[in-house]
């Protein structure tokens, strides 16, 4: 029998959010058969996870992968992403008659509404995270007025916004807290009238202390997770800081033997994108090879 100890984190796996979307689908493709409508679209995937939206796919679900696609449909079922849209997307939404349901997660909502209403009253938005991903774009698409993205402590430095302007901060739901709050110092340095807003999902802080933790105990460390997945590539990072022999899968086929050699500790850890039969592949695999 191994005496490799396997750590695994209680916080891995679909969190809140996603699984309210994943969820939303599920119930949709039922309803859309038992009442023979459709056709049902997501505008982008779902969620982060190339084994979940594969799986929808196969079940009939379509993905819309931008707004001029969006605007060539005519009827059906759009599920809004768990990652939240533009404010002009649910406007072609209602122009072209579609039936919409939102699947936008609760806490990504908040933040729309915190930016519309502060850009509302004037403030330049500053949000916290990469410029790149459908929640930003989300976020930045309810902002009424000028706003800047910045990821890096570079980008915090190079900021420049007339010194009368009032400025809101708020966060990508899954930004490293850590960095969040040296990013804000750097910011508030520059004697801004500011809003700090730490709009980071509190499940995602409670996952990245956990990790941090378990990395830390651990002479190897596995996060799971899709490429794609911003709270998975934020645990690498912070694992990977911590304990250097940190890698990163998205299913147990990515496993190579030579990370399990010589080792006592073994931690696992998963984005909130993961569904649970891959988190339990994983945990199999290391067990068997351990």
């Amino acid at each position: 029998m191994s005496s490799v100890k396997i750590i695994m984190a209680e916080s891995a796996g679909f969190c809140f959010g996603v699984k309210r979307a994943v969820d939303t689908v599920s119930q949709e493709i039922t309803r859309c058969a038992d009442e023979g409508r459709g056709p049902l679209y997501t505008y982008g995937p779902i969620i982060h996870n190339e084994q979940v939206v594969s799986r929808l796919e196969q079940q009939g679900v379509r993905v819309i992968g931008s707004t001029e696609e969006l605007r060539r449909v005519r009827q059906g079922t759009v599920v809004i992403r768990s990652h939240g849209v533009p404010k002009e997307i649910y406007r072609i939404l209602n122009d072209n008659g579609l039936h919409t349901i939102d699947a936008t997660c609760p806490f990504v909502k908040k933040i729309h509404q915190i930016v519309e209403k502060e850009s509302g009253n004037g403030r330049h938005i500053i949000i916290i995270g990469n410029d790149s991903h459908p929640e930003v774009e989300g976020i930045r698409g309810w902002c009424g007025g000028d706003v800047s993205v910045i990821e890096t402590h570079q980008e915090a430095e190079s900021l420049i916004i007339p010194e009368d302007r009032e400025v809101c901060v708020v966060s990508q739901t899954t930004f490293n807290s850590n960095k969040f709050k040296d990013l804000v110092e750097i910011i508030r340095k520059k004697r801004y009238d500011i809003l700090v807003l730490n709009t980071i999902c509190s499940a995602t802080e409670e996952r990245q202390n956990e990790a941090r933790t378990i990395a830390a105990q651990a002479d190897a460390m596995i996060v799971i997770g899709d490429d794609r997945s911003s709270n998975t590539q934020k645990l690498f990072e912070i694992c990977k800081a911590v304990c250097r022999r940190t890698y990163h899968v998205q299913t147990a086929a990515d496993l190579q033997p030579a990370w399990l050699m010589d080792i006592r500790s073994i931690g696992i850890t998963a984005g909130a994108s993961t569904p649970n039969n891959i988190i339990e592949e994983v945990q199999n695999n290391v067990r068997l090879n351990v």
